[in-house]
């Protein structure tokens, strides 16, 4: 576990990376820069020393987060690894938005249970993959082993058991519903009172709705959503196009009002060779 400086420091390190993705700069170049802006009291500038490091050699560096295993947590090196994939379309500013949200979150003074829900959305709103990355969830040393467990129960559930389902049987509304008999082996009780009762009203829906409840209720954190292009340095070149063929038109119908158009001028000379072509 890290203390709440160095999730600061994460939490600058990737929304500075995300932000500078768009300057068309190396990414070791813009390692360099957010080097120069971290603490030097927190262990992140040797990290991004050896995140440096790791990408000269091989163009990527989540094998070095992989290394880093006491500073990066395991759901941290998934999703920069899914972005670096040459097979996946998942975006790297996107991903480092996510990072930096969730460091964000962490420092604020996470819950168990935001932090797996966060997580988990991050997974099914990108399409990430359930298997490996609620493998990578599980990795996270903030879970303790009922966690652990319950995690396996959902990596191996998922898809076939609805995800509110999973989530209110291990509710502390449920467990007051449905009290447990006094030969049955109790469950750890992993979500609390809101949690259940949100979850309990979106069984059957679409999960991205019982994230929304959760946000609006609970004040969980939001996973980013990816940014529609901005438009606007093509739109005067569009207009410019616009203009020059409402132009050619206007020009015809002033012809055709002075007594026709000559259609002589849009004859092709046989002997003069296409523009953009050398005469032979």
């Amino acid at each position: 576990m890290l203390d709440r400086e160095e999730h600061v420091e994460q939490a600058h390190f990737f929304g500075r990376l995300a932000e500078r993705t768009t300057l068309g700069m190396s990414t070791q170049e813009l390692l360099g820069m957010v080097r120069e802006e971290a603490l030097s009291t927190t262990k992140l500038p040797l990290a991004i020393d050896f995140l440096t490091g790791e990408l000269k050699l091989n163009g990527v560096f989540h094998p070095a987060m992989a290394k880093l295993s006491h500073y990066f947590t395991p759901f941290q090196t998934f999703v920069i690894g899914e972005a670096e994939s040459d097979v996946g379309r998942f975006d790297m500013m996107l991903a480092l938005q996510i990072l930096a949200r969730e460091a964000q979150y962490r420092a604020q003074g996470a819950t168990e249970q935001g932090i797996f829900l966060y997580e988990f959305e991050s997974l099914a709103r990108n399409r990430l993959g359930y298997d490996r990355g609620l493998k990578a969830i599980g990795g996270d040393p903030m879970f303790n082993q009922d966690w652990r467990d319950w995690i396996a129960i959902v990596r191996h559930q998922v898809g076939l058991v609805d995800f509110a389902d999973l989530i209110y049987v291990r509710s502390e509304h449920y467990a007051r519903r449905h009290p447990t008999a006094d030969d049955e082996q109790p469950r750890a009780v992993l979500f609390g009172e809101g949690e259940g009762r949100i979850a309990l009203a979106n069984r059957g829906k679409d999960p991205l709705l019982l994230f929304n409840a959760l946000h609006r209720h609970l004040g969980y954190p939001e996973v980013p959503r990816p940014q529609k292009p901005d438009a606007s340095p093509q739109l005067l070149p569009q207009l410019a196009r616009r203009l020059e063929k409402i132009e050619a038109r206007m020009k015809l119908v002033e012809e055709e009002l002075k007594g026709g158009i000559d259609i002589t001028d849009f004859y092709v000379d046989p002997q003069k060779p296409p523009s953009g072509e050398n005469p032979q």
